[in-house]
């Protein structure tokens, strides 16, 4: 088990692909062999030493609250982020910084399945950069990716792999960012192109549940 962690996961989104489904149940409580996908997540990180989670609210977030609680249940302690309008994925977790303290935090995107063992990812970005990400080779349901790789570090912008939603933040680097809303792919744009933002890859399950299509394939039991 690893040190002690925070976590945050992101779970503010509405989903609109996969409506209407989303329509009344928030995207990280859709099942998932029989388990809201936010319990898959939550139970990943506490496997891995996560102690203390934040997770963002918006859309229909009572009911991931509801069904989390204070997080007692499944062996951490959760608080949460109200958001009155959406922030994205960057806006959200610059919101949430006063609850994840003053050291690097793993970061979870709500929306993804993935078998990734949590245990493999660093404490903090290595070599004093200020962000590192996990990396998935394209899928064929991609049209493009997002980024090509090498050598522990993100060299740019291309078709070679995609983003898993899984990363390791520091909070500086997050205290120097707008607020309101804006997406993390502009943060890691900017890092790529300064060569400062680091990356390992999992070449294991990785699911993004963006569409119908795609949670059809996943909500069936996986091993």
């Amino acid at each position: 088990m690893k040190a002690q962690m925070k976590a945050m996961i992101l779970a503010a989104g509405r989903g609109t692909r996969l409506a209407p489904l989303t329509d009344t149940t928030p995207k990280p409580m859709l099942p998932i062999a029989g388990k809201p996908l936010i319990q898959w997540q939550v139970t990943k990180l506490v496997a891995a030493g996560v102690t203390e989670c934040v997770i963002n609210l918006h859309h229909l977030g009572d009911q991931i609250q509801t069904f989390l609680g204070d997080g007692s249940d499944f062996g951490l302690h959760i608080t949460y982020s109200e958001e009155t309008a959406p922030l994205e994925t960057g806006g959200g977790i610059v919101k949430a910084l006063p609850l994840l303290g003053d050291k690097p935090f793993w970061v979870l995107n709500g929306d993804i399945w993935s078998d990734f063992d949590f245990s493999l990812l660093p404490l903090q970005p290595p070599n004093n950069h200020p962000a590192h990400i996990v990396l998935t080779p394209t899928p064929s349901y991609r049209d493009q990716g997002d980024f090509d790789y090498a050598n522990g570090l993100v060299t740019r912008r291309g078709n070679g792999y995609v983003y898993c939603g899984i990363a390791v933040l520091s909070p500086q680097l997050m205290a120097k960012q707008v607020h309101g809303a804006f997406s993390m792919r502009d943060v890691y744009f900017d890092l790529t192109s300064r060569g400062t933002l680091s990356a390992q890859v999992h070449t294991g399950e990785w699911h993004d549940i963006g569409t119908l299509e795609q949670y059809e394939v996943l909500k069936n039991p996986l091993a």
